[in-house]
């Protein structure tokens, strides 16, 4: 049965690069020129599949898509359309590429319905790498290894591939994976004793073309698992990249790329030991200092008052030398840390006070075109850079109205 879109040449020969044709119509299609030719080898996006890109004349096609309306392919343009004939150059590595992973997401999509009872919802070829969505909750991981085996398997025995228009009695026949989408005409996409599905996308004649296909990941999404995967020139460019970050790792830690998982492993042992024990300094180093500066707060009243201005200490660093501060009874903190990007600001009480700590910090805000909030017992701000001695002047101000 002939297709129903004659024009379409890729249906028939998906390894036809180069073409004539004439145009029929110009027009602008989504802010870029565009051009409807009599008959085109580029595939246009649709069905999970990216379009081709590549040239007419010397204008570059940066993307082939179907006007709904008519069913018109229009060729979109990086610039001024040619008129009449004109020659189309579909870009081969492009299309080859989506091939392979066009075709081996049917392998996958079967292996899985076959092995795990798990039929495909979706389909998407990335740049990069290629998903499908299966209809089931979740995945262990391992269980997309014996499928990953069985596609390899199909792949190397190089079946064939065919795809052709099939009449209404002899799609009633076929034993396909999924129904068809489309009303009228259905192209079927088949290889040979393991898949058969309604598909208009470009596909390899052989399996072996394919190459490999690679599983790199699962992801679980809600009721559906998300498989992404690569194929042919995909899989060994990803192998590639992970080789050589398997072994810069390896060369950066002096050991064989065998022994990365031990020597990672110990790593992380000497890294968790390094956090308890920096903890541990920082914890001592606080209460260092927070004793010195009790050492010498300033007496009012009842009360004993400790200010200090630092360099670069963090907002949390901050809070927790106040808290320690105030530990003592009759004790207020009003500590600052001045740096490049802000001026932070805390003020703490001790249990059993009066003081408020928030309107405290109020003032010192009000002060340095600063801003903050929290409760009468710990209260902390910030404010754009200043200079230290206009901090210290305001922590001393906000302090003199705790003076009896």
């Amino acid at each position: 049965m002939n297709s129903p879109y004659p024009e379409r040449l890729y249906y028939a020969d998906p390894y036809l690069t180069r073409f004539e044709a004439h145009v029929v119509e110009s027009l602008t299609w989504e802010g870029h020129p565009a051009v409807v030719l009599d008959r085109t080898a580029f595939y246009p996006t649709g069905g999970g599949q990216p379009s081709d890109c590549g040239a007419l004349d010397a204008v570059a096609v940066v993307g082939v898509e179907v006007r709904e309306s008519d069913g018109a392919i229009l060729h979109l343009l990086a610039g001024e359309p040619p008129t009449g004939r004109v020659v189309g150059q579909v870009d081969w590595a492009r299309r080859f590429d989506h091939m392979q992973q066009h075709t081996g997401q049917h392998l996958l999509s079967a292996a899985c319905e076959r092995l795990l009872d798990a039929a495909t919802i979706s389909f998407h070829l990335g740049a990069e790498s290629s998903t499908i969505d299966l209809a089931v909750p979740r995945l262990d991981p391992t269980a997309l290894e014996p499928v990953e085996e069985e596609v390899n398997r199909i792949i190397w025995e190089n079946r064939p591939v065919t795809a052709r228009f099939v009449s209404p009695e002899e799609l009633a026949r076929l034993p396909l994976r999924r129904p068809p989408q489309v009303s009228g005409p259905v192209r079927v996409v088949e290889v040979a004793d393991f898949e058969c599905s309604p598909c208009g996308g470009t596909h390899v004649t052989r399996s072996g073309e394919i190459g490999l296909l690679k599983v790199l990941r699962l992801e679980y999404r809600g009721q559906e698992t998300r498989v992404e995967f690569v194929c042919g020139g995909r899989a060994l460019r990803d192998y590639r990249r992970k080789q050589q970050v398997l072994l810069s790792a390896a060369a950066t830690l002096t050991v064989g790329y065998w022994d990365l998982p031990d020597a990672l492993m110990r790593l992380q042992e000497e890294l968790k030991e390094t956090r308890h024990e920096l903890r541990l300094a920082q914890e001592q180093a606080l209460q260092e200092t927070a004793t010195r500066l009790l050492e010498t707060a300033t007496p009012a009243g009842p009360l004993r008052l400790v200010w200090a201005v630092f360099d670069g200490r963090a907002s949390a660093e901050l809070r927790a030398l106040a808290q320690k501060v105030v530990v003592h009874p009759d004790t207020v903190a009003l500590l600052a840390s001045v740096g490049n990007e802000r001026v932070h600001l805390c003020a703490a009480r001790a249990e059993g006070l009066t003081v408020d700590a928030a309107a405290l910090l109020r003032v010192v805000c009000a002060a340095l075109d600063g801003k903050g909030g929290g409760q009468p017992p710990l209260a902390q701000g910030s404010a754009p850079p200043t200079p230290r001695q206009r901090v210290e002047e305001a922590l001393r101000s906000a302090l003199s109205s705790l003076s009896p």
